[in-house]
């Protein structure tokens, strides 16, 4: 394998989270606490947030379709760019710059995940489209999920 195609894999397989097993998927959401927390600590807004998601989704759509060429499945489990950049959309609507940023970030964490093994629908739907879009996009529904819920529950805590 050429050095591309690695560096392309190696980002696709979140920097080797992605290749720890069992459950690729919840080591490569790990992620998400520190994009959540930096997100927190340059004070983001929403809408900079949802930006930052945009941006890895678009270039997730690439990285993840590449990815899973490289290694001859549709979705492989190693392949977990798409768990990363859900998190800004978990977090784009809640509070992380005050004392419960860590526990947010634990929640959103657990939600994310939660949604993503459930797959209700429509996140069953989309898991079945194929291609890196496909990849993306069932974890871009179960963060939207997971970001409803955390709106929800940081409303009590």
């Amino acid at each position: 394998m050429n050095f591309p195609n690695r560096l392309i894999l190696f980002a696709a397989e979140g920097f080797g989270l992605g290749r720890i097993k069992p459950a690729p998927g919840t080591w490569g959401s790990l992620w998400g606490l520190p994009i959540g927390w930096l997100l927190g600590y340059f004070d983001t807004t929403w809408w900079m947030r949802l930006l930052v998601g945009l941006a890895m989704f678009i270039v997730g759509v690439p990285i993840c379709g590449r990815g899973a060429a490289l290694r001859n499945m549709k979705d492989p489990g190693s392949v977990v760019w798409d768990e990363m950049a859900a998190f800004p959309i978990v977090f784009a609507f809640v509070p992380l710059n005050d004392s419960r940023m860590w526990i947010i970030l634990a929640l959103g964490f657990g939600l994310f995940r939660l949604f993503d093994i459930w797959k209700p629908a429509p996140v069953s739907h989309c898991d079945k489209w194929s291609g890196g879009f496909g990849i993306m996009i069932d974890d871009t529904v179960a963060a939207i999920y997971a970001c409803l819920t955390l709106i929800v529950i940081t409303r009590f805590i």
